[in-house]
């Protein structure tokens, strides 16, 4: 009897290789590549300049026996279906996978934005040939990222430091941040005073702020009003009443996925493509099987599928009533800039409610599901409608303001509202309702109090992931794929160190953005490398080719490389030291590393021998009585631990004051906040834990 022969699809992920095998039942088989088979090779160029920029590839390290199995599994098919992720990567392996199989007359290629069974069944229906035009997209932008990362690197080892690297998107984000931080320290305060009035109606108390035309500039200038307003009358000049409508946000793309991600659940850009990947690949669900949660996560689009509108439109009136149903479906804009190959990331159900597969999902599949499904309900449900008040007071010849605000039909409040973010890029407190007494003109207020106070100007602050993101998406560099890769390079290279939840760079990383600013001025400009990503999304419309992409780029490049060689000044940093190595009893020198300074024996490489430069705290330990000293993790973050470590293993996260908590005995910490510096107790337990001053007053 002849063996039957099967068809294949080949996907990236033995996840939704699993799920893919259950929808499309026993006359498929379903088979994994783990991604890319074939790149360019890791230890040389592989890419002739010379020959329009010919690439050489060879088949990735680790995945000969992958790709043993699959052309195994290609010979003996029926059809194979090529299904790896519909975007310009997946594009990639699919003709990187044709070229390999050599089976062309059996391949077709398939794709689907959601992994539900409707979807699979309506792609196999449907296949296509590859489209070569996304293949180049993704082979020119592989290819340019190439030539910078390996011709600036040897470059970077002669005159700065063995083992670093620079890259064409990886360095704009660097030159950012270097950027901030000399905003923040040539930043000179300057001093200004705002008046507050505490002024009430019968017996209801509210506050109204002087308005001026020009700045208060000082204590003197603020006492004059403030002396001629203290005994005033006050007396409600002008009320305004308006209703004014608040609409909810668009649904996710997979930058502002990312940004609310890091305010409010405090994922990394890098976790939040983790899982929200294996809620796009899908979970078990047990009554409904192995199934996708939410559409394609890499995408720059709010389109949103019609299915989906006629689905949770009729999700809203059922759960939330009518009046939550706005008339007519929201559409919302996609930018001129977005490829809008995909759908906006929703929910693949929006019956799917997060409560009812809560115990199906681990803790932070369930935080992102929830976020995701959240804002996508909400982007389709009525808007909030809230009731304004602005009150015009005078007293003297000043005027003073107050502003009320009332919600008066929540909408899509009920259910969602984008976080606002503090200056570390946490969750900022959502804003509370100010209701005003019932005011008309004419109405003589009483003065309860009036305080003059003092303010400074403040620096910008440093970024952090989400406006990190934010900023390279306003500029135009990067692509949906690339944000979370650029936050994890930049962070693992030793340029930039995280100071709680923001970036600050580290001095290797100003040196080195100096230098490149300096001798790479078309490299690290953003104006140019935004248009570079505009002409790599041009070769998607066929309006050009990466050749002449490449050849346009390379010859001013290469001209800057050969000045750079000759001259660039080279900055490599090592201090000698009268200190002796233990090992091989050379003399230690002062290097300086990805986290700052080291010792190290100057017999490197023979001898590996290094020490960290400790800073001793001034602190002693509250349980063995030794040293408290500043160390870094492994992830350059600064914390403070006891020097008799491992034999005593106290530590913080945060500086320690030197005192013990009132309440409770433990170690005080201290850490800055906008408002100023907190004191708190370093037991979470403690009622003194969220701060000292806080508990005071």
């Amino acid at each position: 009897m002849v063996k039957k022969q099967k068809n294949l699809v080949i996907v990236e992920s033995p996840a939704k290789a699993r799920t893919l095998e259950k929808f499309l039942g026993p006359d498929f088989k379903v088979a994994a590549c783990g991604g890319h088979i074939r790149d360019l090779p890791a230890s040389r160029l592989g890419v002739d300049v010379e020959k329009n920029f010919t690439p050489t590839y060879v088949t990735i390290k680790g995945k000969n026996k992958i790709l043993k199995n699959l052309k195994k599994l290609a010979a003996d098919s029926k059809t194979i279906f090529l299904a790896p992720d519909p975007d310009r990567e997946g594009e990639a392996i699919a003709w990187h996978l044709k070229y390999l199989l050599d089976q062309e007359s059996k391949i077709k290629r398939i794709e689907f934005h959601e992994i539900t069974k409707e979807a699979i069944l309506r792609a196999v229906k449907h296949p296509r040939k590859i489209d070569l035009k996304r293949v180049d997209a993704q082979q020119g932008r592989r290819i340019l990222d190439r030539l910078v990362g390996y011709k600036l690197s040897p470059l970077l080892w002669k005159k700065v430091r063995k083992g670093l690297s620079a890259g064409r998107v990886q360095s704009i984000a660097v030159r950012l941040i270097c950027e901030r931080e000399k905003e923040i320290r040539e930043f000179k305060p300057e001093e200004y005073w705002s008046i507050l009035a505490d002024l009430k109606k019968e017996e209801k108390s509210f506050q109204a702020k002087l308005v001026l035309k020009e700045v208060l500039p000082n204590k003197l200038a603020a006492d004059t009003i403030y002396n001629s307003c203290k005994d005033a009358q006050y007396v409600v000049k002008k009320v305004v009443r308006k209703e004014q409508k608040r609409n909810p946000a668009s649904p996710f793309i997979t930058s502002t996925l990312q940004q609310e991600a890091s305010r409010r659940l405090g994922f990394s850009a890098r976790k939040t493509m983790t899982i929200a990947q294996q809620l796009y690949e899908g979970v078990d669900l047990k009554d409904e099987g192995h199934v996708g949660l939410i559409s394609y996560m890499r995408t720059d689009s709010v389109r949103i599928a019609q299915s989906a509108i006629l689905e949770v439109r009729k999700y809203i009136e059922q759960t939330f009533g009518a009046n939550y149903l706005p008339e007519k479906p929201r559409v919302f804009r996609t930018k001129k800039s977005a490829q809008d190959a995909h759908e906006a990331i929703r929910p693949t159900s929006s019956v799917r409610d997060p409560n009812t597969i809560k115990d199906l999902l681990e803790p932070d599949q369930l935080k992102l599901y929830s976020l995701i499904w959240k804002r996508f309900v909400a982007c389709q449900m009525a808007s909030a409608i809230l009731d304004k008040t602005a009150v015009d007071i005078t007293a003297s010849k000043y005027n003073f303001k107050a502003n009320g605000s009332i919600i008066k039909f929540k909408g899509f409040i009920e259910l969602y509202t984008e976080a606002k973010e503090d200056h570390e890029g946490k969750e900022a407190p959502q804003e509370q309702d100010e209701t005003l007494p019932d005011l008309a003109e004419g109405d003589i207020l009483g003065l309860e109090k009036l305080t003059p106070r003092q303010h400074f100007t403040e620096p910008p602050p440093r970024f952090n992931e989400a406006s990190i993101i934010r900023e390279l998406e306003a500029k135009g560099i990067g692509r949906p794929s690339t944000y979370a890769p650029i936050i994890a390079t930049i962070d693992g290279r030793g340029y930039i160190i995280r100071e709680g939840r923001v970036f600050k760079p580290t001095e290797l990383g100003i040196a080195t953005n100096g230098l490149l600013v300096k001798f790479f001025p078309q490299v690290l400009d953003v104006q140019f490398t935004a248009h570079m990503e505009e002409q790599l999304d041009e070769i998607l419309a066929g309006k050009t080719d990466y050749i002449t992409i490449l050849t346009e780029f390379y010859g001013p490049f290469a001209k800057n490389l050969a000045n750079a060689y000759d001259n660039m000044e080279t900055i490599k940093k090592e201090i000698q030291t009268d200190e002796i190595c233990p090992e091989c009893k050379k003399n230690l020198v002062i290097r300086s590393g990805r986290y700052g300074d080291f010792f190290a024996c100057s017999g490197f490489p023979e001898c590996r021998f290094t020490r960290a430069i400790i800073k001793p705290s001034g602190v002693k330990c509250p349980k063995c009585g030794g040293d408290i000293l500043e160390r870094r993790s492994r992830r350059g973050k600064i914390f403070y631990g006891c020097g008799s470590y491992p034999k005593c293993k106290e530590a913080y996260w945060y500086k320690p004051v030197g005192k013990s908590c009132p309440s409770c005995g433990s170690m005080l910490l201290t850490k800055m906040l906008k408002s100023g510096e907190v004191t708190f107790c370093s037991k979470k337990e403690c009622p003194n834990a969220k701060g000292i001053n806080e508990q005071a007053s």
